[in-house]
């Protein structure tokens, strides 16, 4: 039976070792270090050896995106149709925007934190929308439901904006339940659609 396949990948790493990691959205434009460069590869490689060959793929505008992607598509070797969207990009943390994760805790509490992890409730002060995340993610589910039955597309994303994405399912609380929201970088999640369902198969996966 024909189904459409969607994976979503978290971009690879942006500090090296040494270096403080940074709570970093779409006011902070920078590449992979190093070990997101080999992080990228590993799927580019893992994807091609197990046969996935995706016709489609979609990544956010910033350069850590767009650097992993194109690196998926050159260790796969694989040419899919490539496109860039705003829809894909990284959230805005408002005032946390920059800062370590001990001062952005030290701001909105642990609680707050907690429970963007658990169930993707925005800490105040961050500026998302999740009702607007919620829908790019559907938008592009019914879009792969029309032109990519037999196919295969991949979204190189951010953490922040894959956690949306299992609304697809329609059953977000049973995701939940199943797996954690957080996508480590360079890991991916797979989802399946046919007949007229979409259904997570796997998540946060990272190659090695």
């Amino acid at each position: 039976m024909s189904e459409a396949r969607l994976f979503i990948v978290r971009h690879g790493n942006t500090f090296g070792p040494g270096e403080t990691p940074l709570r970093v959205g779409c006011g902070t434009d920078i590449p992979l270090v190093e070990s997101g460069i080999e992080q990228a590869r590993a799927l580019g490689k893992f994807f091609g050896s197990n046969g996935i060959k995706p016709e489609l793929i979609i990544a956010g505008e910033l350069r850590r995106a767009q650097e992993t992607a194109r690196i998926i598509c050159e260790s796969g070797d694989f040419a899919p149709q490539f496109e860039s969207s705003a829809d894909f990009n990284e959230i805005d943390y408002g005032p946390d925007e920059g800062r370590t994760e001990e001062d952005v805790v030290s701001r909105v509490g642990q609680e707050a934190i907690d429970l963007w992890n658990s169930d993707a409730v925005v800490p105040d002060g961050w500026r998302v929308r999740p009702a607007e995340l919620i829908e790019a993610w559907r938008k592009l589910a019914a879009r792969l439901e029309r032109e990519c039955m037999g196919k295969t597309a991949i979204v190189v994303t951010s953490n922040g904006v894959a956690r949306f994405a299992p609304y697809i399912t329609r059953d977000y609380e049973s995701f939940k339940q199943n797996y954690p929201l957080k996508l480590k970088t360079g890991a991916f999640g797979e989802f399946a659609y046919s007949n007229n369902v979409w259904t997570a198969l796997r998540w946060n996966v990272r190659p090695s």
